[in-house]
């Protein structure tokens, strides 16, 4: 009964949700292009890869869009998230479950065993899947395919197509338009032509330019500072070491002055293509992020390891690469680990100075992570070489990071347990830009969200959908700012609130962080105490 009126005010509507007929055409649709890529791994020889690839793609991207179009715009303007527990592939049922496995598995075999999917041998040609991205990928950067232009293709396929389905969903939201608009150019251009071009200026014996994503800032691009990565920039004339220098620049001056204005929502919610994907395709599983007080120590542990170990890693491969001779260096080994040193032992101080009373106990868990450090600098002076670092080859280091952290964790699991753990389960426990960010947003951001405890009705949807594991509603209740540090500031608590709580703010720094107070809706001074916060 698709066209029926229900107005039943039942929390389980009576009737079953059925697809309507053009849904399951758009289903079909889907499925088709999906099985065109399926005969392609299977070695199935197309006569026109191109022709195949465009009818691919485009029957995935038009099934989508036909599909949303028939879900939402059928239905009043509001956030639709009815039914999600009684979905299985939303509610770790077996379709999520088996829809994690076939994701998680494919993502095994494209990142560590591409061979399976056809990629080409030493001057051997493309088959399988692989060569069926051929066409594009030589009208783009003048080469076959590789394993890693099939993965940018689907990423950004999936981040436009989904996108157009999340403003669908979220149309009567100006922010969440406007943010998902911010994040498909961005992975489209930023993340994808433009790496693609760069490649293609390679052709030329002038340029020599690693693959750049421009708005992967480090420690997110772990390999900016390689001494691949750094000969390639530094022979690559002025348009190498422009790249370089705007690298470095987005680390020291441009990320920290955005977040300050605007919180790491700047980057989260609105540059980076992890948060793209987790925002448009990991839309309907935001939900199962875990709100539990053991999953937020996990978290917090586990993200700064995984930063502390990013810098320590980072400064160890940069270390291997100089000299020891001042006058064939200009940054020798010795004057790069003080520097390091010092900037460190800096921030330190200024935050255990300034902030030690706002952060609390955290500044001491802080502390930790600044000692292991310093003490891993002095073991770097006593223990490395050109080929070692903390008698480890440096190579070996470098590879186990990029395995472990920038493959495994952030590919493999970051997104293949959507449907298990939630959207953004990378994010939340493993990014190293994220750490950095949350850091600089709990330190001095001018960004907030703010509550009217005396209107919250404790319904739970800001929490419930909070895809960063927060308890939104307990800051709700109490009437106090939300200042955290995981907070990516998408703005999901607020626009499913039915009573208006939430607002993302930034304003003065002055009030930012409130105690735990209730503002009752009663009481006679209230406009003076908002005024004051």
């Amino acid at each position: 009964m698709p066209h029926k009126l229900n107005y039943s005010m039942s929390l389980t509507p009576p009737d079953v949700q059925t697809l309507t007929f053009l849904q399951k055409v758009a289903l079909l649709s889907g499925i088709a292009g999906l099985f065109i890529m399926l005969l392609a791994a299977f070695n199935i020889n197309f006569p026109n890869r191109a022709l195949f690839l465009t009818l691919s793609l485009g029957l995935i991207a038009l099934g989508t869009i036909v599909f949303a179009r028939q879900m939402y715009l059928k239905k009043s303007e509001g956030i639709k998230n009815d039914g999600v527990w009684f979905k299985s592939i939303s509610s770790r049922g077996l379709i999520g479950w088996l829809t994690g496995v076939v994701i998680t598995g494919f993502y095994i075999v494209l990142y560590f065993y591409p061979q399976y999917l056809g990629l080409a041998t030493a001057n051997g040609a493309n088959t399988g899947l692989i060569s069926l991205f051929d066409p594009l990928s030589i009208i783009l950067n003048g080469k076959p395919a590789s394993q890693w232009f099939v993965y940018g293709t689907l990423y950004t396929l999936a981040i436009l197509i989904f996108g157009f389905k999340f403003m669908l969903k979220y149309r009567h939201n100006r922010y969440q338009q406007l943010r998902t608009v911010s994040v498909m150019f961005f992975q489209l251009g930023f993340a994808f032509l433009i790496p693609e071009f760069m490649a293609r200026l390679n052709e030329s014996p002038d340029y020599n330019l690693p693959y750049y994503d421009l708005k992967s800032i480090w420690p997110l691009n772990y390999y900016l500072f390689d001494s691949w990565s750094i000969k390639g920039f530094l022979s690559s004339g002025s348009l190498g070491l422009t790249l370089l220098i705007f690298g470095i620049l987005s680390i020291f001056v441009i990320s920290p002055i955005l977040t300050y204005k605007y919180g790491k929502r700047w980057y989260c919610s609105w540059v980076c293509g992890c948060g793209a994907l987790a925002e448009t395709v990991g839309d309907p599983f935001r939900h199962l992020s875990s709100k539990k007080l053991s999953a937020w120590k996990i978290e917090r542990w586990l993200i700064h390891t995984v930063l502390v170990f990013s810098v320590i890693m980072t400064t160890a491969i940069v270390y291997t690469y100089l000299g020891n001779d001042p006058n064939q260096y200009w940054l020798t080994r010795q004057t790069f680990l003080f520097s390091v040193g010092g900037f460190l032992t800096v921030l330190f101080v200024v935050v255990m100075i300034f902030k030690r009373h706002e952060f609390g106990k955290d500044a001491w868990y802080g502390a930790i992570g600044y000692f292991t450090a310093i003490a891993a600098l002095f073991i770097l002076y006593y223990t490395g070489t050109t080929d070692h670092v903390f008698l480890i080859k440096s190579s070996t280091l470098r590879t186990a990071y990029g395995l472990y952290i920038g493959s495994i964790f952030s590919g493999v699991i970051g997104t293949g347990f959507y449907p298990i753990l939630g959207n953004r389960v990378w994010c939340r426990f493993g990014c190293p830009m994220a750490a950095i960010l949350g850091f600089q947003q709990r330190l001095f951001s001018k960004f907030r969200i703010s509550t009217n405890g005396g209107q919250c009705i404790s319904c739970g949807n800001c929490s419930t959908y909070c895809e960063m594991g927060i308890d939104v509603r307990a800051y709700a209740q109490k009437g106090e700012n939300i200042v955290r540090s995981s907070c990516v500031g998408c703005g999901i608590c607020a626009a499913v609130c039915p009573r208006g709580v939430l607002k993302l703010e930034n304003g003065s720094l002055k009030g930012r962080v409130t105690p735990n107070e209730m503002l009752p809706g009663n009481a006679v001074d209230l406009m003076t105490l908002i005024h004051e916060k």
